[in-house]
């Protein structure tokens, strides 16, 4: 059988331009354009799809909601890769259209916060409308009778339904880029690179004073370096609280395993969602080095010593 991969559809979106990315030679007929980001999970879950590719976070938008809810709740998958997408925003419509044309303009809620700008000065009595995806706002407009006028979306969506564009890069932003992420469900992981991430959510045994400084004192006292923290609710109650990181490392590497050794003593459950190699458009980001006494090889050496010393061969 071969890969098949699911996606935050319909064609012609961000999401599927990632995973193209991610699976340059992958065929049309072994990809599943999804309803929603929920649908993509339910589809790896299920085991109807080999993988799923979903948007994590937005440079300006930050976490996607949807996505950080699936990894908190069901049945655990795992990141196995990651990609970064330059975000650049088109206004599409219908053949023939032109600015003045437009009073009505439906797009997804985080292409709408990125573009409010390019909103107000160029339409500003036009009316927003949100809609799952940037490319089905797209394939909306391309309806007959459509209720829309425009779309702003990827050019990949605007050129795929038939549209023509009004204007381009019209996002607030011109350096924004998303965060796409290929989960899958568990089983080996990816090797180490060098230049990988490790991704999970802590919960906390209890709310007291101290809790989150003890959470972060795990990866500080190990030279550990994160790249994202992030709280979310876990959905039962009010002030209940779970945190998603990013560290620089891979579970393989001993100080990061320490780590999260450590987080697993203080909190009353750890969901593990991957190691994995960074993406290309961020290598130029330099990972933290460890001073002495938290590199690699000293965490080796002294798991070397313990062992010695708990055998009686003190010298």
């Amino acid at each position: 059988m071969p890969n098949r991969y699911a996606y935050l559809g319909p064609e012609g979106t961000f999401t599927e331009a990632a995973l193209r990315a991610l699976e340059p030679g992958v065929a049309p007929e072994d990809t599943v354009p999804s309803d929603g980001v929920d649908a993509v999970f339910a589809a790896v879950r299920r085991g109807e799809a080999t993988a799923g590719v979903v948007p994590l976070e937005n440079s300006v938008e930050g976490g996607v909601t949807a996505t950080l809810a699936e990894l908190i709740n069901g049945e655990p998958l795992i990141i196995t890769a990651e990609v970064e997408v330059p975000v650049e925003f088109f206004l599409f419509a219908r053949g023939g259209a032109t600015l003045a044309d437009i009073k009505r303009v439906a797009t997804h809620s985080h292409a709408l916060a990125q573009c409010r700008g390019w909103l107000s000065r160029h339409l500003p009595h036009a009316e927003a409308t949100t809609v799952s995806s940037t490319a089905a706002a797209a394939r909306a407009v391309a309806e007959p009778g459509a209720p829309y006028d425009a779309a702003i979306s990827a050019r990949i969506a605007g050129e795929r339904y038939g549209l023509s564009p009004i204007a381009q890069d019209i996002g607030d932003r011109s350096e924004a880029a998303t965060r796409f992420v290929r989960i899958a469900r568990p089983g080996p992981l990816p090797e180490p690179t060098g230049t990988d991430r490790t991704s999970l959510v802590a919960f906390l045994t209890d709310d007291h004073p101290g809790a989150l400084a003890e959470l972060l004192d795990q990866f500080a006292v190990r030279g550990v370096n994160l790249t994202r923290l992030e709280s979310r609710p876990t959905g039962d109650g009010l002030g209940r609280y779970c945190f998603f990181l990013d560290a620089d490392g891979h579970v393989a590497e001993a100080r990061v395993g320490e780590a999260l050794m450590g987080l697993r003593r203080i909190c009353t459950d750890i969901r593990f969602l991957g190691s994995y190699p960074r993406s290309a458009a961020g290598n130029d980001y330099t990972p933290f080095m460890p001073s002495r006494s938290n590199s690699n090889a000293d965490f080796h050496a002294a798991a070397e010593w313990l062992e010695r010393v708990r055998s009686g061969r003190i010298r």
